[in-house]
């Protein structure tokens, strides 16, 4: 959001709590952004954000709970499905739920018998729970390595998910950083925790693949170099 309010001369404000990483504070002001930090809770950060709106009159931009943030995130589906249209499962991970929405609307319209699953911590597991019950079920406390995925689903989201996806799993912080440790040996890439999370339910065997051909979304590199999980 930032880069794309500094490429069109747009002032910024970024919302977000303080205990995020500090490589996406760097990258927010790199870009140009005001960074606003707030107690790591959706009730401190919905409080800033319509203190700002109240304050200067500025448009706000959910971070996931808008239609148009979803319809962008499920352009990384049809992508996917373009380079390898015979997945049989998709696997991606799930914090508020916007991406889990998005790709999971895209990726059945193009083939309504791919299996999509969305992972989260379980220290942050109000998807699951949510999920499960129907009900919006956020955590008071979210306690987990994958700062990316504390967010708790909002009421579009989990429609859009009961609909879309087929199950949410969820994985330890161990497994994430066993995960992460594994995807940056292998895959000579930088993946932060968030981004992990989905390999980490394949390396630990929470879903029964059988032979299936299975694509990962891989989310982001946000990662602080000197605080390594290892």
């Amino acid at each position: 959001m930032a880069r794309a309010a500094g490429l069109r001369g747009v002032r910024a404000r970024i919302v977000m709590p303080e205990n995020s990483a500090r490589t996406k504070f760097e990258a927010v002001r790199s870009y140009g952004g005001e960074l606003l930090l707030c107690e790591p809770t959706l009730a401190a950060r919905e409080a800033l954000a319509a203190q700002i709106v109240a304050e200067t009159g500025a448009v706000f931009i959910h971070p996931y709970d808008d239609p148009r943030v979803i319809a962008g995130q499920g352009t990384i589906a049809l992508e996917l499905l373009e380079d390898v249209p015979d997945l049989d499962w998709l696997l991606l991970p799930v914090g508020g739920g916007g991406l889990a929405s998005g790709v999971a609307v895209a990726a059945k319209a193009l083939r309504p018998a791919i299996r999509v699953i969305a992972v989260e911590p379980s220290g942050a597991d109000d998807a699951q729970r949510s999920f499960v019950s129907g009900t919006l079920s956020p955590s008071r406390q979210p306690a987990t390595i994958a700062d990316g995925l504390r967010g708790a689903l909002s009421a579009r989201t989990l429609e859009l998910m009961r609909r879309h996806v087929d199950d949410v799993v969820t994985v330890s912080d161990e497994a994430i950083v066993r995960a992460m440790r594994t995807l940056w040996q292998q895959l000579k890439i930088i993946v932060e925790a968030s981004a992990a999370v989905p390999y980490a339910a394949l390396q630990e065997q929470r879903l029964d693949i059988g032979g299936a051909r299975v694509g990962i979304i891989v989310t982001g590199g946000n990662v602080d170099l000197d605080q390594l999980p290892w």
